[in-house]
């Protein structure tokens, strides 16, 4: 799966952070879309690459983050085990969440 890193212009030091969570996790999120939804994949890929995601995509994104948050400090006793091909921390979350609304997505 290949990064947009060249596509992408770079981030200012205030987004910096949140860019390089956005940039570990999208990859993911991308493969994932593709087994569910090959258009939508296609649609977020190309907007990914832009430097843009749509707004269709950048909402699927927020959800899928959310969701997908694996690294919660709980123990199993305490709370679900999400499985995913990344760590997603509830910080990972809340960083893909201002990066979305730095880019102009409301959540």
């Amino acid at each position: 799966m290949e990064h947009r890193s060249e596509h992408q212009p770079a981030p200012s030091t205030e987004h910096a952070e949140e860019y390089a969570v956005v940039e570990r996790l999208v990859p993911a999120w991308l493969e994932e879309t593709e087994r569910h939804d090959a258009a939508a994949a296609r649609e977020a890929r190309a907007g990914w690459e832009r430097g843009s995601l749509p707004a269709g995509a950048a909402e699927d994104l927020a959800h899928w983050v959310t969701a997908r948050v694996t690294d919660t400090g709980f123990n199993e006793d305490e709370g679900p085990h999400v499985d995913g091909s990344v760590r997603i921390t509830p910080a990972d979350k809340e960083a893909v969440h201002r990066w979305l609304t730095a880019q102009g997505h409301p959540l």
